[in-house]
């Protein structure tokens, strides 16, 4: 890898982004807009005194889940684009390689993904006042690992996608499953026994575990930062495997 090279990538994604308004409102807008919408589907519900709003456990988890659905679209279908409209093919015949390409374009969506988890982290704490135990600078960093992971399982995805309509396709496989079992709906000790085992190893269960730790601790916990240190982890494994099954052109 070449660092000038990696820069120069995440400067060009960049630049790109800036003049694509709607993907700048995806990434920036939507989830906030999504954040809302979970906030007002608990809005009237009935609380015994000193109970805990519905909202403030849901609304956390959000704050990781939206910013990796979204990032995981718009990586999957942006890499896709610049491998059909020949983009890529021409920049692999430059000296860069394809972890320059890949890890650079990392970068770029991580930046957007940090805005992205400030946005929505502050409309959950200013307006709609999410209350937790733990700071919210922990929940922004969860948030930014959550969606840099989307960012990684993008570009992996796109590899195998030969049109958006098959990278869009990729969500049901990759991102609902881990959603479904990452312990939202129902808390792990309560699954299926082969769900529970499937679980423990898909990387949206490290996050919702983090974030439960930061909700029911005012400091950092080892267990928060042993599970951010498995998602880092997994981002970076990802994010090779993704420059090692990339793709010059679909064809």
């Amino acid at each position: 890898m070449n660092l000038r090279m990696t820069l120069a990538t995440t400067t060009r994604v960049l630049d790109q982004l800036r003049h694509d308004h709607r993907s700048v409102a995806l990434i920036l807008v939507v989830p906030a807009l999504l954040l809302t919408a979970v906030y007002f589907l608990y809005e009237n519900e009935s609380l015994p005194p000193g109970a805990t709003r519905t909202f403030d456990r849901v609304g956390l988890m959000m704050l990781a889940i939206f910013p990796f659905v979204v990032m995981f679209l718009v990586t999957s279908i942006t890499m896709l684009r610049e491998r059909t409209s020949g983009t890529l093919e021409r920049l692999l015949t430059t000296p860069i390689h394809k972890a320059d390409l890949l890890f650079g374009y990392a970068l770029a969506f991580s930046i957007m993904a940090a805005l992205q988890s400030l946005v929505a982290t502050a409309v959950a704490y200013w307006i709609f006042n999410l209350d937790i135990k733990g700071s919210p600078a922990l929940v922004v960093l969860i948030a930014v690992i959550n969606a840099v992971l989307g960012v990684a399982l993008g570009l992996l995805c796109s590899a195998f996608a030969r049109t958006e309509f098959q990278a869009v396709q990729f969500m049901p496989v990759v991102v609902v499953p881990q959603i479904l079992l990452c312990g939202l709906f129902v808390a792990r000790e309560h699954m299926n026994q082969a769900l529970d085992n499937i679980s423990g190893v898909l990387p949206l269960t490290f996050s919702v575990d983090a974030l439960k730790e930061i909700a029911g601790n005012s400091e950092a916990t080892a267990t928060m930062w042993q599970d951010a240190l498995v998602m880092g982890l997994i981002v970076v494994g990802v994010l090779v495997l993704a420059s090692l099954t990339l793709r010059r052109q679909t064809r």
